[in-house]
C-alpha cells in the first residue's frame, strides 16, 4: 500500500472530521468517494 506524509496541520483536519474509531483510510476513502460523487454530478449537470 502506498504511503503519503503529510503536515501536522492536515493530521489536525483530518481527526477533527474523523468519527469514533474511523481510520484514516477510512476517512480518506469517505472523502474521495464525495469529491467523486460531487465532480460526476458537476459533469452531469453540465450536459443538458
Amino acid at each position: 500500500m502506498p504511503q503519503i506524509q503529510v503536515s501536522e496541520k492536515t493530521v489536525q483536519r483530518l481527526d477533527r472530521l474523523r468519527e469514533d474509531d474511523e481510520t484514516y483510510d477510512e476517512l480518506v476513502t469517505e472523502l474521495l468517494n464525495i469529491y467523486r460523487a460531487s465532480e460526476m454530478t458537476m459533469f452531469r449537470s453540465g450536459d443538458g
